[in-house]
Protein backbone atom coordinates (compact mmCIF):
# COMPACT_ATOMS: atom_id res chain seq x y z
CA UNK A 1 0.00 0.00 0.00
CA UNK A 2 1.25 3.46 -0.88
CA UNK A 3 0.04 6.76 0.53
CA UNK A 4 0.32 10.21 -0.99
CA UNK A 5 -0.59 13.72 0.04
CA UNK A 6 -3.46 15.45 -1.73
CA UNK A 7 -5.35 18.73 -1.44
CA UNK A 8 -9.14 18.45 -1.53
CA UNK A 9 -11.26 21.49 -2.40
CA UNK A 10 -14.68 21.93 -0.80
CA UNK A 11 -17.05 24.65 -1.97
CA UNK A 12 -19.92 25.90 0.18
CA UNK A 13 -21.59 29.07 -1.04
CA UNK A 14 -19.02 31.80 -1.63
CA UNK A 15 -16.28 29.95 0.27
CA UNK A 16 -13.77 27.31 -0.82
CA UNK A 17 -11.69 25.31 1.65
CA UNK A 18 -8.41 23.61 0.75
CA UNK A 19 -7.97 20.59 3.02
CA UNK A 20 -4.79 18.50 3.20
CA UNK A 21 -5.52 14.76 3.19
CA UNK A 22 -3.69 11.53 2.46
CA UNK A 23 -4.87 9.12 -0.22
CA UNK A 24 -4.05 5.43 0.01
CA UNK A 25 -3.34 3.47 -3.16
CA UNK A 26 -3.83 -0.27 -2.90
CA UNK A 27 -3.81 -3.13 -5.37
CA UNK A 28 -7.53 -3.67 -4.71
CA UNK A 29 -10.38 -2.33 -6.81
CA UNK A 30 -11.40 0.56 -4.51
CA UNK A 31 -8.23 2.59 -4.75
CA UNK A 32 -7.49 5.41 -3.98
CA UNK A 33 -9.27 5.90 -0.68
CA UNK A 34 -8.86 8.10 2.38
CA UNK A 35 -8.75 7.38 6.09
CA UNK A 36 -11.74 7.76 8.39
CA UNK A 37 -9.99 10.68 10.13
CA UNK A 38 -9.55 12.52 6.83
CA UNK A 39 -13.18 11.85 5.86
CA UNK A 40 -14.32 13.30 9.20
CA UNK A 41 -12.01 16.28 8.69
CA UNK A 42 -13.68 17.00 5.33
CA UNK A 43 -17.15 16.71 6.91
CA UNK A 44 -16.17 19.02 9.78
CA UNK A 45 -14.91 21.71 7.40
CA UNK A 46 -17.99 21.39 5.17
CA UNK A 47 -20.37 21.70 8.14
CA UNK A 48 -18.48 24.71 9.51
CA UNK A 49 -18.67 26.49 6.15
CA UNK A 50 -22.41 25.78 5.93
CA UNK A 51 -22.87 27.42 9.35
CA UNK A 52 -20.70 30.34 8.27
CA UNK A 53 -18.14 29.47 10.97
CA UNK A 54 -15.03 30.51 9.06
CA UNK A 55 -12.89 30.58 12.20
CA UNK A 56 -13.47 26.88 12.97
CA UNK A 57 -13.02 25.84 9.34
CA UNK A 58 -9.82 27.89 9.19
CA UNK A 59 -8.27 25.83 11.99
CA UNK A 60 -8.36 22.76 9.73
CA UNK A 61 -8.15 24.17 6.20
CA UNK A 62 -7.16 27.20 4.14
CA UNK A 63 -10.28 29.24 3.35
CA UNK A 64 -10.83 31.32 0.22
CA UNK A 65 -13.72 33.43 -1.04
CA UNK A 66 -15.05 33.20 -4.56
CA UNK A 67 -15.55 36.34 -6.60
CA UNK A 68 -17.17 36.47 -10.03
CA UNK A 69 -14.94 38.23 -12.55
CA UNK A 70 -17.35 38.20 -15.50
CA UNK A 71 -21.08 37.82 -16.00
Amino acid sequence: MRKRKHKKLIQEGKYVAEVDIELFDDEGGWSPYLSLDDAQKLDTVREALRRGDIKSAGKIARIFTLKAVAI
